[in-house]
């Protein structure tokens, strides 16, 4: 499997145009140390997958944050990337979580799309979480406000250390609106035949073939996905002066350090007295 790319693939005489998306490298470092319970790794990657997925599809040049919030054991997961493939991505746990499908694990609530394009208007999308699969949540979300009919697959696997998440992803062009139709309900009936092992294990090139190949795919140039969390020591220090120096210094005095850790990739920032100090000064 070649690993965390994007594939985007049109069909010569079919008005559909489909994605395919597998990572490893950037999935794992996106888990690495934050002891999630299994369901919430698989869930986070899965949001991945659909964020490289949404961020292709939109065409857009800027940020995009896709985040599931509501009242169940993960009080919310969210993936920030932008038009790069560069992504980052946190879940914050209220409860013991039990179960695995997206109402056990979110409950009622919504997920919410915000695109913040570098030119233009800031753009939010909200749909609730009415499925048990994201995948579904998000059909319906094209469905609502693209009016396209779109399909995904997706599938994880969550070994720590080896952890991969992929995804495939069909949609209508807005061409011909009966042929694109019959189209589209053929390759769903091929798409349909992938083995969740095949998504995870063969490379991009295989599992078209596979599926696809009296359809003949023309797939693009891939786009590569990498974690990027975009923290740094200037940043950290941008956070503190809000904070004030007699506050911090005051930290410094009863634990010897000021100590900032970043949510997404656990980094930590470390000040002393004279770091403190020359902030200020």
């Amino acid at each position: 499997m070649q690993q965390d790319l994007l594939h985007r693939y049109l069909f010569d005489k079919l008005d559909v145009r489909g994605e395919l998306v597998q990572i490893e490298h950037a999935y794992n470092e996106m888990i690495a140390n934050h002891n999630y319970p299994e369901p919430v790794k698989a869930l986070l990657g899965e949001l991945l997958v659909a964020t490289c997925l949404l961020t292709a599809t939109l065409k857009f040049e800027g940020e995009i944050a896709v985040q599931l919030q509501g009242d169940g054991p993960v009080k919310y997961a969210v993936i920030n990337g932008d038009d790069k493939q560069n992504m980052r991505g946190i879940a914050r746990m209220q409860s013991e979580v039990s179960g695995s499908t997206v109402k056990e694990l979110v409950g009622k609530g919504y997920m919410v799309i915000t695109i913040t394009p570098t030119k233009g208007e800031r753009y939010q999308g909200i749909v609730p979480l009415e499925h048990n699969t994201l995948s579904q949540c998000i059909e319906s979300y094209f469905e609502q406000s693209e009016q396209l009919k779109t399909r995904l697959w997706f599938a994880t696997d969550t070994t720590e250390g080896n952890a991969k998440a992929s995804g495939l992803f069909l949609q209508v062009l807005p061409v011909d609106k009966q042929k694109s139709i019959d189209d589209f309900t053929h390759l769903e009936a091929l798409s349909d035949t992938i083995k969740r092992e095949e998504l995870l294990e063969l490379d991009a090139n295989t599992v078209l073939t596979r599926l696809y190949h009296e359809d003949n795919p023309r797939v693009f140039d891939p786009q590569a996905i990498t974690f990027k969390c975009g923290c740094s020591r200037d940043k950290t220090i941008a956070a503190l002066v809000n904070v004030g120096q007699q506050e911090l210094l005051d930290d410094v005095a009863e634990n010897g350090t000021v100590n900032i850790s970043c949510h997404y990739c656990l980094k930590e920032y470390v000040f002393d007295e004279q770091d403190i100090k020359n902030i200020f000064n």
